[in-house]
């Protein structure tokens, strides 16, 4: 049978149990991490859960990864900061919708797949940073307001807590061992709540963050006047908000693709992931992206299917319209103690164990990511310069890898067979390797084991040509690909070089 709305795929079981269970799991730990990250950004509280419901049920419904879950993320959220500082609620609702058509775009033109050009020690960073981002966010919930100053808790305040933290922790390590059959996150968090309530322990709740009682998300139009340089005031935020939604969205796709061994659909999940956002730019949401926290709960749940991210957006709803009372009685050591637990497990032990075996420049990228991500929680930055350090270092070892093999022929004419491709980092090596003053009055460049890569490689080739003309000597290209003569007929009016006919080669390094 055919899938319908894209919600189920009935060619695979679903566990309706385990979806509606994880479901409900993910919405008690979605809650506090949206509620908080509204009121540290100066949000009206009721923002961050309109963004979690909006942003959870659409990319639940739309999106290209079954099991990932969205919501009011603390990585967006950040951006945004500054911005409500300076103009308010108002422009900041502009600002997710501007992010929101820009993620459209990104899905559209299929530039999702460029997640894959992130090597595993940038992954590694990522999720290391994200990991102890999630474990220092959690001791926000040992402090307390007093005046206008925030104080670590003390005395039997602190010890209540923690104990109660220890046996939510206890609970989630040890049930499994008995059973899996209701999630142990879910467990935990009940029988804390049952304790804390039936006993009367005075602890911190979710009360205490904030109300969760109100009505449906209301349609609001941004109060922005129709400028330039209204626009010109959001769109920076808009971009920086994009970059950092897709950036942790697309690879926290691909984590969940490791861990269950299946594919997600990258591009189709930035069209889901906007059109969440504009929706939560016209519907009073902060906006969001997916949540590498709530995700991980969603997975180690049982979860597999679009289901549990549907209930869990459907309980936020609920929670808001009608069952805030019961809610705002949480613990807050329950949901500390699943986030954790959260924390420890999607923190990659596994890159300890491949430390020592790591290149030295793979750990040097690992650390930098982890750190740029824990201090400035600027996601997409530590991406975006874990890649690029690691694009040189490849770029450097590759242009050191170019070498040449000569030989004369029976005719006096003078081979020179490259190995390695030819680019802006290894044409000076290149250069290196031909001798103009002795060489014979021809020479043949032969590129059987190697390609022509961009304008300084031709650029290059041209140069060459004219230093062996200065003595009057001749240059000949044989053996090159398809790809590379195409390179070179683009470039003919400005280059000056000879390619001797031949059939087509195939090298090493073509797509098969």
């Amino acid at each position: 049978m055919k899938k319908v709305l894209n919600l189920f795929d009935f060619k695979q079981k679903v566990d309706y149990k385990t979806e509606i269970l994880a479901g409900l799991t993910v919405a008690m730990t979605m809650i506090p991490e949206s509620l908080s990250f509204a009121i540290l950004a100066g949000f009206p509280p009721l923002v961050g859960l309109y963004a979690s419901f909006i942003m959870g049920l659409i990319t639940a419904v739309l999106g290209g990864r079954p099991g990932l879950i969205s919501g009011g993320a603390g990585a967006t959220t950040v951006v945004l900061i500054a911005l409500m500082v300076s103009h308010g609620l108002e422009y900041v609702f502009g600002a997710v919708i501007i992010a929101g058509i820009i993620q459209i775009i990104v899905g559209l033109f299929k530039l999702g797949k460029f997640i894959r050009l992130v090597p595993q020690p940038v992954m590694f960073g990522f999720v290391n940073g994200l990991a102890i981002i999630i474990f220092m966010s959690q001791l926000e919930q040992f402090k307390v307001r007093v005046g206008d100053n925030v104080e670590w808790i003390t005395g039997t305040p602190f010890l209540i807590m923690a104990g109660l933290v220890a046996l939510t922790i206890a609970i989630i390590v040890i049930l499994p061992k008995f059973t899996k059959a209701i999630p142990s996150s879910l467990v935990a968090i009940i029988v804390v709540f049952a304790i804390v309530y039936f006993f009367g322990i005075d602890t911190k709740q979710v009360v205490d963050i904030a109300s969760v009682s109100g009505t449906l998300p209301p349609f609001h139009i941004p109060d922005i006047p129709f400028t330039y340089e209204a626009f010109k005031t959001i769109l920076p935020y808009g971009l920086i908000m994009a970059a950092v939604g897709l950036t942790e969205g697309l690879l926290t796709l691909n984590l969940v693709d490791e861990i269950t061994g299946t594919k997600g659909q990258s591009n189709r999940e930035c069209v889901a992931q906007g059109t969440a956002n504009i929706a939560n730019g016209f519907f009073f949401g902060m906006g969001g992206c997916p949540m590498i926290a709530q995700t991980l709960v969603n997975l180690s749940s049982g979860s597999r299917a679009r289901l549990s991210g549907i209930i869990a957006a459907i309980t936020i709803l609920t929670i808001i319209l009608v069952g805030a009372p019961v809610i705002e009685l949480l613990p807050m050591a329950a949901l500390v103690g699943v986030m954790i637990m959260v924390a420890f497990g999607t923190f990659e032990w596994a890159s300890f164990r491949v430390f020592t075996r790591m290149p030295k420049h793979d750990i040097f990228v690992m650390l930098l990511v982890t750190l740029i991500t824990v201090f400035l929680h600027n996601l997409a930055l530590a991406v975006l310069i874990g890649v690029i350090i690691s694009a040189l270092v490849f770029a450097w070892d590759n242009a050191k890898r170019i070498r040449a093999r000569k030989h004369i022929d029976e005719n006096g004419v003078k081979h020179y067979e490259i190995y390695g491709p030819l680019f802006f980092g290894s044409t000076t090596t290149f250069m290196t390797k031909f001798d103009a003053v002795k060489d014979p009055e021809e020479i043949i460049v032969d590129f059987t084991e190697s390609r022509i890569v961009d304008m300084s490689a031709i650029e290059t080739l041209n140069k060459l040509t004219e230093l062996y003309a200065k003595h009057n000597k001749k240059v000949h290209l044989k053996h090159l690909s398809g790809d590379c003569r195409k390179l070179l007929s683009n470039a003919e009016a400005v280059i000056d070089v000879n390619i001797i006919e031949d059939p087509t080669y195939r090298v090493v390094t073509d797509k098969r």
